[in-house]
């Protein structure tokens, strides 16, 4: 009886992992993607597909309930009516009029190379589970690293699962290099609490990463910026005296390449002095702005970078793969093994230490690790290193472009003068001309939120001087002037609905 059991079992498993079913489903997929690309890049439909997260969830749940398809035929249509239900209720980036937040309308053929991790079901922790996958991504550590400026054979890089994790990471290592035995014994009890110091708008994340380090959220100083939101470096010099004479640890400086709200890059030559004069670590989050590094009109924006000790590049913002690829680079090889100092002998085979160099688990946080950097490893190699210089390029003259329209209407208020593809703005059409800020505030939330659910544009909030705002970072390099322009025409006719005078 039991073998029979199992025998049923296997042949009710089987068809999950027959090759012609996957070939025939794997068509409809294919199809019903190449379809909405079509519809999206075709700037046709909307934007968001907004329903009430309560309607999204019941039709998952459905979903769940429902009867397993029978024939090869009805398993491939089943897979296709599931993938159309996702894409009509889902996000379309893919749209000119997407120009939200800093993540991508990612190259569709990257998405080809990701599946392939997917469905071989490449884990990195060590090499010998994903070898191809691990070699890809150190060709990829090395030539990005390259383009920062670090000479080759000094540095290490390798990939991890978003920006957040590789800064956290990063700030790891540099606790660790500060205080010898931290990662053994845990934060020093007696003394001064260690700080870090970041950028003023420096990403969330940063505060996050203190509280996880066990040195608390309430550590991070803000470093103080001038009127182009940058780090200050004659002020940051003054913290850090300020701090070193009252004997205050600093774990590290976090500047921005770009910070987030408005995308200020910092004068890293400047803050790489100060970070010298006090023998301090610099870590620069370029998880946005590190794409600048292939194009020669915007690589000045990083002069500096390859002096800070830590680094990370994320390659699913604007190297225009998917999500999640970001890389982490430390100037000196030496601090790669720094964040965590384990062993694990059921990984990591004694004898044959020299693997040890292309096993990722010893220098991340994961184990298992999707094979993430296949998708920019084959972008590079099918399209070449010049689609990053002009993608660079496209979107940041884009941006440049929009702030200048801003600037030339009367009803708009441009808030930077954008370094790269950010730009941050609000409405004031007449009637609000002499109002206060939470009514101006008010109104640009309530802009947004009718804009964004009506499928037409998507762009995101943001906040100057604790008032609101909008913000758009131009991550589709087939948006248009003409989008631009009708963004801001489509905000004129809701702004006077919104205000009773259209």
């Amino acid at each position: 009886m039991q073998t029979d059991a199992l025998a049923a079992a296997r042949s009710r498993i089987a068809p999950a992992y027959d090759a012609g079913l996957f070939r025939e489903s794997g068509h409809a997929v294919c199809d019903a993607l190449a379809d909405h690309l079509a519809r999206s890049l075709g700037d046709d439909g909307p934007v968001l597909n907004w329903h009430a997260p309560a309607d999204n969830v019941a039709a998952a749940a459905a979903a769940l309930r429902g009867e397993p398809a029978g024939s090869d035929a009805e398993v491939a249509g089943r897979v296709r009516g599931l993938i159309e239900e996702a894409l009509r209720r889902g996000q379309n980036l893919h749209s000119p009029r997407y120009i939200g937040h800093q993540v991508p309308a990612s190259v569709p053929i990257a998405g080809l190379f990701d599946a392939v991790g997917s469905v071989t079901n490449q884990p990195m922790a060590i090499y010998e589970m994903g070898p191809f996958a691990s070699a890809a991504e150190e060709a990829c550590v090395a030539a990005l690293g390259a383009k920062l400026g670090f000479p080759a054979g000094t540095f290490a890089g390798f990939v991890t699962h978003g920006g957040s994790l590789a800064n956290t990471t990063c700030l790891l290592t540099a606790r660790n290099v500060l205080f010898q035995n931290c990662w053994e014994e845990g934060v020093p009890r007696s003394g001064p609490r260690p700080v870090i110091v970041a950028h003023g708008e420096s990403h969330y994340c940063i505060v996050r990463a203190a509280g996880l380090l066990g040195l608390g959220t309430r550590q991070v100083v803000k470093a103080e910026l001038n009127d182009r939101r940058q780090i200050d470096p004659p002020r940051l010099d003054e913290t850090l005296t300020a701090l070193k004479a009252d004997g205050v640890p600093i774990v590290a400086v976090a500047a921005g390449a770009c910070a987030t709200p408005v995308g200020a890059f910092d004068d890293l030559n400047a803050v790489a002095d100060v970070c010298e004069k006090h023998d301090v670590w610099l870590h620069v989050d370029a998880a946005h702005g590190g794409a600048a590094a292939f194009s020669p009109t915007h690589r000045h924006l990083l002069a500096g970078v390859e002096r800070a000790d830590s680094v990370i590049w994320d390659a699913h913002k604007m190297l225009f793969v998917p999500a999640l690829c970001a890389f982490v680079f430390y100037k000196n090889r030496d601090r790669r093994f720094e964040a965590f100092r384990q062993e694990a002998p059921y990984l990591f085979d004694p004898s044959d230490p020299g693997l040890a160099e292309h096993d990722s688990g010893m220098k991340t946080l994961e184990c298992t690790k999707r094979a993430a950097a296949l998708g920019l490893w084959g972008t590079w190699a099918t399209f070449g290193e010049g689609l990053f210089r002009d993608l660079v390029d496209v979107t940041f003259a884009l941006a440049r472009s929009l702030y200048e329209k801003l600037s030339d209407a009367e009803d708009f208020e441009p808030l930077n003068d954008p370094q790269c593809n950010i730009v941050a703005f609000r409405h004031v059409p007449a009637f609000l001309k002499d109002t206060d800020a939470a009514t101006l505030g008010r109104f640009q939330h309530d802009l947004r939120r009718d804009l964004v659910r009506s499928g037409r544009f998507y762009i995101v909030p943001t906040a100057k001087d604790g008032v609101p705002a909008l913000r758009c970072t131009v991550m589709n390099p087939l948006t248009t002037e003409a989008h631009l322009d009708e963004l801001m025409d489509e905000l004129r006719t809701r702004g006077r609905r919104l205000g009773g005078t259209g």
